[in-house]
């Protein structure tokens, strides 16, 4: 299907790739109408949390966990958290240069006001269904009202084109293969990071943390202060670096979890996967992520059915046939904003969504055929199979910490795709205004995208040494 330049966009989801992607559709695109819909109360995504629903209380709408917590501080820093035109406030604090769950939130709302007091952006209402209408004619959305006495009423309405900017938190990873582990959930045993609201409640209980990635080390973290020592953390393979965690004599690494028991104290025996039993555990807190991006509201017509586009079968697990991971092959009036897991998504997505903006606009050419429009998804496929091989040989070898490679991140490879979008704005002699102010993946600016990181583990050394300061401080006044 040719590229056409729709004259109605909807944009589905109010998270900040959402929120720069109507931005500019409305500035950068010049269409004739642009609106955002979002099924909560607020914007946000995850940097918006909102108070769980009392249990046994009645509720006229549904509730969709936020998969952040009070105690949050993010891992990027403010000048990664900016759109262009709109920078991130500067922070006070130099030895913590890294926002709170609430500054993040804050940026996103004042950010997003304008575009709520012009009715651009319909709060509380859902997209339930994205479907595709034949002869290219556009998409029929099923929306629900989640506005107060409308208990989710439908209406259909037809959009030229919609951009979906929600596809991540919603699906929590388990790890369905490891026995027992339904059993443990089933009993309020094992709980997913996704539900994580803070250490209440845990105190002086022994404790799991599965994972050794951001989640999960923020989780020990905040529970190595209050739950039972030692505190475990069960990990299949060293972390990476970025995942920053200071050693600590009341955190134990544990090997993985090959078995969950249920024992009649309605406790757990955990089996680890070197033969080593952890007795009487009260709880087991999974920072296992989340699987890829997907859309199961979105239908396409296949052979005159609408079908789901994305399934549990895909594999890789990704939004498929995407043509630079944003706009749907087969039907370029559906576009994706946010597919990829990256560590700087405020940045990326407004890169993306300005490239967006000038295909639909005919000032970026995308190619004709369905079959070259597919190459670079073809591409990215056999380096995943190939990778995946390469590494789990190394892997058994003792060569390789990780065998983990996924379809939808692209790690280091993430600066040459963004750079390439960058590079086709700039090519476009009526974006070129845009393109100054949007950021630069060069090699001098990737290094100091990584450079943060280890940051954040200055940052940590440095609140470890205030919090025994302030400790020691208090001792000394107890003792006078």
């Amino acid at each position: 299907m040719e590229v056409r330049t729709p004259r109605r966009v909807l944009v589905v989801g109010g998270g900040p790739c959402g929120l720069v992607t109507l931005r500019n559709l409305i500035e950068r695109g010049g269409f004739e109408e642009v609106s955002l819909v979002e099924r909560r109360d607020d914007v946000g995504g995850v940097w918006y949390l909102e108070d769980p629903p009392v249990p046994g209380a009645l509720r006229d709408k549904p509730y969709w966990p936020s998969p952040a917590y009070p105690a949050l501080v993010g891992n990027v820093l403010p000048e990664y958290l900016s759109f262009s035109h709109h920078p991130f406030p500067e922070l006070a604090s130099i030895t913590h240069p890294y926002p709170t769950l609430t500054q993040t939130h804050d940026y996103l709302k004042r950010f997003a006001a304008p575009y709520v007091a012009s009715g651009h952006i319909r709060l509380s209402t859902e997209a339930a269904w994205v479907d595709e209408l034949s002869d290219g004619r556009g998409w029929a959305v099923t929306l629900r009202d989640w506005r107060p006495g409308q208990k989710g009423r439908e209406t259909v309405e037809i959009w030229d084109a919609v951009v979906v900017a929600t596809a991540w938190y919603d699906f929590p990873s388990w790890p369905e293969g490891t026995p027992g582990l339904k059993e443990a959930r089933d009993a309020g045993l094992a709980t997913h990071a996704q539900t994580w609201k803070g250490p209440i409640g845990y105190e002086g209980k022994r404790i799991v943390v599965v994972g050794n990635a951001n989640s999960s080390n923020d989780i020990a973290a905040q529970l190595k202060l209050v739950a039972q020592t030692p505190l475990y953390r069960s990990i299949r393979r060293q972390g990476l670096r970025r995942f920053a965690f200071l050693p600590d004599p009341r955190v134990i690494d544990v090997p993985a979890i090959a078995r969950y028991t249920v024992n009649p104290s309605d406790k757990l025996e955990l089996e680890l996967t070197d033969g080593q039993v952890l007795h009487d555990i009260d709880a087991v807190v999974l920072g296992t992520g989340y699987k890829a991006a997907a859309a199961p509201f979105v239908r396409i017509l296949l052979d005159g059915t609408l079908t789901p586009l994305t399934s549990e079968s895909t594999y890789p697990r990704r939004i498929p046939s995407l043509f630079e991971h944003i706009l749907y092959a087969p039907n370029p009036s559906l576009a994706f904003i946010g597919t990829i897991m990256s560590y700087t998504p405020f940045t990326l997505a407004d890169v993306a969504s300005t490239y967006l903006c000038l295909v639909w606009r005919h000032h970026i050419p995308m190619p004709s055929s369905l079959d070259a429009r597919l190459a670079g998804e073809r591409a990215r496929m056999a380096f995943v199979d190939s990778e995946r091989a390469r590494r789990a040989i190394a892997e058994d070898k003792g060569k390789e910490p990780s065998s983990f490679v996924a379809y939808h991140i692209l790690a280091s490879a993430e600066q040459a795709y963004a750079q390439g979008l960058k590079d086709a704005i700039k090519g476009v002699a009526e974006a070129r205004e845009w393109a100054e102010v949007l950021p630069e993946w060069s090699d001098g600016e990737w290094k100091r995208r990584e450079g943060m990181y280890e940051r954040k583990w200055v940052s940590l050394e440095a609140e470890r040494r205030e919090f025994g300061q302030a400790e020691r401080e208090r001792l000394h006044t107890v003792n006078k």
